[in-house]
């Protein structure tokens, strides 16, 4: 892959880099998946889908070692779960940011694969890029642009809404795809239990109405979907367009022209005179 993986790399190696690359942060947490998936689930697709990534952009990312632990306080009654408090994971996020901006790379994106870091992890983005104006940040969670929507789509034989939530259709096909010898498909079970309404529903892509209760209030198994229809043929396909869909984003990034800052306290025109100093306060 060259030198790509920031950890693998000496510090005058980083020093040295062109500080418009694009560094990758993989997100995940641990937490259970059913009777059939690991509960490093989320960490080791988003980990998987940036590696692939990395390796076809290799001289515009730097990919950095996951973060494993997010926020999953609602899945606390299924052993195995870890969970980092809200305030901190998103200081803990920005920090990470902190020091890279501090380093001198000037594109961030954060890639994210566990459903409940989202909003934290575009807290921290955001925050970034206040803090440091020369600095761009983004967040995403993969396959949720309009090319990778339409993928799943294509593979899609779980119902909707619904079938594709949580240690689903599609976790489980990426999981099959990445390391087989792990998924224990004989004790893959459907379960749907997420109530349904006009204006809430949980799938891939949810209902305008945010609301997530204590998942053993909702799931017996851990599962929240149709495990049952994955395959490793669905996972490659995935896989691959996951990460084609990272690298669209990365050039995009790339391209985007980091826009100066203007503070508009400072002067302002005064009827009468051409310009004239107004003191604040």
């Amino acid at each position: 892959m060259g030198k790509v993986l920031f950890g693998e790399m000496t510090w005058p190696e980083v020093r040295d880099l062109d500080k418009d690359r694009v560094v990758l942060i993989p997100v995940g947490t641990l937490e259970d998946h059913g009777p059939h998936l690991p509960i490093d689930t989320d960490v080791r697709l988003v980990t998987e889908v940036c590696r692939l990534a990395a390796e076809r952009a290799s001289g515009e990312v730097v990919l950095l070692p996951a973060v494993v632990h997010g926020y999953s306080p609602h899945h606390m009654d299924f052993p195995g779960t870890v969970t980092i408090k809200w305030s901190t994971f998103v200081e803990y996020m920005l920090d990470v940011c902190r020091s890279l901006a501090r380093h001198g790379f000037r594109r961030m994106l954060i890639v994210n694969g566990h459903g409940s870091n989202q909003n934290l992890v575009e807290m921290a983005a955001r925050l970034t890029v206040v803090e440091f104006p020369g600095v761009l940040c983004a967040a995403m969670f993969y396959l949720t642009g309009p090319r990778g929507r339409a993928t799943i789509d294509r593979v899609r034989e779980s119902e909707y809404p619904g079938g594709i939530a949580h240690a689903c259709e599609l976790e489980t096909s990426l999981y099959l795809a990445i390391k087989p010898e792990l998924v224990k498909m004989k004790e893959a079970v459907k379960e749907i239990g997420y109530p349904r309404s006009e204006f809430v529903w949980f799938d891939f892509v949810d209902g305008p109405v945010k609301m997530m209760e204590h998942w053993s209030a909702m799931s017996k198994s851990g599962v929240m979907g149709d495990p049952t229809k994955a395959s490793v043929e669905k996972g490659r396909f995935l896989l691959e367009a996951a990460a084609d869909e990272i690298v669209e984003v990365v050039r995009d990034l790339r391209k985007r022209r980091i826009g100066k800052r203007v503070d508009h306290h400072g002067t302002r025109k005064v009827r009468g005179s051409r310009k004239k100093e107004v003191p604040r306060g």
